[in-house]
């Protein structure tokens, strides 16, 4: 493994999550008592009797890597290195890459969002899957729904609109026959776009953006089972939507590491 300047010393790694986890002073993921004794770097809680580490009690528990090479996959992740690229820069198999990566795919915090003013919407198809994703133009705002099945009908587009767009709000969309209409189910105000006529320009974010999230995914993962698209479309969402986020793996890790409550 390459040691690179973005991947702090195990010290300061360590320093990080318990910062993260803990703020200025250990205490107890059981009893939260400050009572609490290192022995060989590991913590015993005299309130409790409970045993923990660090990351005992989070959802890195299991992790085997070291911190330095736990950080450089998470780097990687965040900044978009393609799993191959991440396999020779971490010394690890292309599935230990697929797995971490999928790890910190899962635990991306949720985001619902309620779309408002005007609205974008328009839909990719897989083999047995519609996905539907709209846009807040001028924003980037973004929610998306899996239709479980390759031709979507006019009650699954206004379900999507009672879940994510606000009353009231201006739908743009394409001349497709689900939305005709939908104001009738919903209470838009609907404008369409026909593309046989060359009109493109009440849909262009939200197409363009279905473009840019099939390049990121083909770079990033090339190859992608129709059964896991919707966990690759949350992330590029996030990705999208909460880009700080991502800045690096710190950023990453103070929205999703937290202990996990003990009974």
């Amino acid at each position: 493994m390459y040691h690179l300047k973005q991947v702090p010393s195990d010290a300061q790694i360590r320093k990080y999550l318990r910062r993260i986890l803990f703020g200025k002073n250990i205490f107890c993921p059981k009893c939260r008592s400050r009572d609490v004794v290192s022995r060989q770097g590991r913590y015993h809680c005299r309130s409790c009797r409970t045993r923990f580490s660090f990351l005992s009690h989070t959802w890195l528990s299991d992790t085997k890597l070291s911190y330095e090479k736990f950080w450089l996959i998470l780097w990687a992740w965040c900044s978009r290195i393609p799993v191959s690229q991440a396999m020779a820069l971490a010394s690890l198999s292309e599935e230990a890459v697929r797995r971490w990566y999928a790890k910190f795919r899962s635990h991306l915090p949720e985001n619902p969002t309620i779309l408002q003013h005007i609205v974008q919407l328009d839909e990719a198809y897989g083999k047995q899957w519609t996905l539907m994703m709209a846009k807040e133009k001028g924003t980037r705002k973004l929610a998306y729904s899996f239709v479980p099945q390759r031709r979507p009908e006019r009650h699954h587009a206004a379900i999507f609109l009672e879940q994510f767009v606000k009353p009231k709000s201006r739908l743009y969309t394409d001349s497709a026959m689900i939305y005709r209409g939908i104001e009738k189910w919903w209470p838009v105000r609907h404008e369409r776009d026909i593309h046989a006529k060359w009109q493109f320009g009440k849909t262009s974010e939200i197409e363009g953006l279905f473009g840019i999230m099939r390049t990121f995914i083909r770079r990033m993962y090339h190859h992608v089972p129709s059964e896991s698209m919707p966990e690759y479309v949350r992330e590029f969402c996030a990705r999208f939507s909460s880009p700080e986020m991502f800045r690096n793996p710190n950023s990453y890790l103070e929205k999703t590491l937290t202990l996990v409550p003990i009974d």
